[in-house]
């Protein structure tokens, strides 16, 4: 069943050299849970630099895939200890990245749940940040569709 949530969600960027970016934020979005799978969407916004993007998160007990579809396009596939590349479409133009997955921790069941993946970003072979990404997925009233 999809239910209504809050979704509150930190990211923290580091560039090297003690240069360190964060942004937190929290909103409200659509889950489910079937199968061992979570699943949360939601819409990006002016905070996080990508208003017009829906972005949905699938959280598996051995992967992350993260899907943007909008204003921005990308589909992220996090497997621990793997390298995925991708294409990072934006309205000036598209750009290859990869992601060096170091870590995936979650816990989903049911009524939401939390997870953490740290990751390195690299751009054509170079690295470009090292990235702690964290969801914390909570029900808030009663479920909306049955």
């Amino acid at each position: 069943m999809l239910k209504d949530v809050r979704i509150s969600i930190k990211t923290i960027q580091d560039y090297g050299l003690q240069d360190e970016d964060s942004l937190e934020f929290v909103t409200d979005g659509y889950y489910f849970y079937d199968g061992g799978v979570g699943c949360l969407s939601y819409q990006e916004s002016e905070v996080t630099g990508m208003e017009g993007t829906r972005t949905s998160v699938m959280v598996g007990p051995d992967q992350v895939v993260v899907d943007r579809d909008g204003t921005i396009n990308s589909r992220m596939v996090f497997r621990e200890g793997l390298k995925n590349s991708f294409q990072y479409r934006t309205p000036w133009g598209t750009a290859t990245f990869g992601v060096d997955t170091r870590r995936i921790r979650q816990d989903f069941g049911e009524a939401g749940g939390k997870m953490e993946i740290d990751y390195v970003l690299d751009m054509e072979h170079a690295v470009v940040t090292r990235n702690l990404f964290q969801i914390t997925v909570d029900q808030m009233g009663e479920q909306r569709y049955g």
